[in-house]
């Protein structure tokens, strides 16, 4: 929860940075914006293909592993696709688009924030802020009453490292391999999906 208040705690500083103008004009270049995305895209594409367990992990996996991240896909963005029903303002790809994110803020805020505009963005990393928290806080209620895989599949991206710690905690070591191979899947596809859901539709 620490590294979600961090971020919190920046972007309210930005937020009030931008409302009082205390910025120099060159920060608020929009290229600024693009360097920065294509630098995060490059982290965390060594962070995935660095990580020899994840080649381990799909390996020894059975191919019913997939169904957790597919579920996890199909659930958040039905969900967030209904939600859009009673929100006119907002269109069903751009909550979809949203929901994408699986957890992951920082990345998915971003790309939202380049394709579509700054509020959708601010929407899409506070809401996938509030997913992680959530599951940091809740992972015990949800197991109790939705099974052993709920705290994995609420968690999203953040299965692999934020939220892994309290889903290994209340579920065991054997869930954690399926939380870090979710995880791993989800972080992967979160870009290729944002992206298409608000190129594509």
């Amino acid at each position: 929860m620490k590294g979600s208040l961090i971020i919190l705690a920046f972007f309210s500083a930005g937020v009030l940075g931008g409302v009082f103008n205390i910025f120099p004009d060159w920060i608020l270049n929009e290229d600024l914006t693009s360097y920065t995305l294509y630098a995060l895209m490059f982290l965390v594409g060594i962070s995935i293909g660095s990580d020899k367990g994840t080649f381990y992990i799909l390996k020894k996996m059975k191919l019913k592993v997939l169904l957790v991240p597919g579920v996890v896909i199909t659930g958040s963005l039905a969900g967030t696709a209904l939600i859009s029903v009673f929100i006119p303002s907002i269109r069903p790809n751009e909550a979809m688009a949203v929901g994408a994110g699986f957890g992951y803020y920082s990345l998915s805020s971003i790309i939202i924030s380049e394709l579509h505009s700054q509020e959708l963005g601010v929407i899409a990393l506070l809401s996938n802020i509030l997913r992680e928290i959530t599951t940091l806080l809740a992972v015990p209620l949800m197991i109790k009453y939705f099974g052993k895989l709920a705290g994995i599949a609420s968690g999203g991206a953040t299965a692999m490292d934020t939220t892994l710690p309290v889903i290994v905690k209340f579920t065991g070591k054997e869930f954690g391999i399926i939380s870090v191979f979710s995880g791993i899947i989800l972080t992967a596809i979160v870009p290729i999906l944002v992206t298409l859901l608000l190129e594509l539709f």
